[in-house]
């Protein structure tokens, strides 16, 4: 078998298809609630801090202003970005967590095997014993 069929064959297994779908709906899905996070959620906490939520910084060292006007050399924490991450971190998570928990309920509950009743052998006994009395 040449090496393009094997990979050929590899390629086309079903859950090697089924991991690549999901993972571009995930990175799909992770740009909606980036979006979202970004656009509706970190305005709305912007409010409480009366700033825009994801320049929050704290800021370590203070720049010098350029020729251009523009601050050089600042060292700082942005620490409001790191928490907009951790919030869409927390929204896929919990959205994982519910698609998860949509797809166990959906599974078909294992019913447990029906007893088989006597085996053959014990109805021959019983046979058995009643054509003796």
């Amino acid at each position: 078998m040449g090496f393009v069929s094997e990979f050929k064959d590899f390629a086309m297994k079903g859950n090697l298809v089924d991991i690549a779908v999901g993972f571009v709906m995930g990175a799909a899905f992770n740009k909606v609630v980036a979006s979202f996070t970004g656009g509706i959620v970190s305005p709305l906490i912007g409010l409480l801090f009366d700033t825009d939520f994801k320049n929050l910084k704290y800021i370590l060292k203070e720049g010098t202003m350029n020729d251009a006007g523009e601050k050089v050399g600042e060292v700082a924490v942005l620490y409001g970005d790191f928490l907009t991450n951790v919030i869409d971190f927390l929204i896929v998570a919990f959205v994982m967590f519910l698609i998860v928990k949509g797809v166990n309920k959906m599974k078909k509950k294992e019913e447990p095997a029906p007893d088989p009743g006597p085996s053959e052998k014990d109805l021959l006994m019983e046979i058995r014993d009643a054509l003796k009395k």
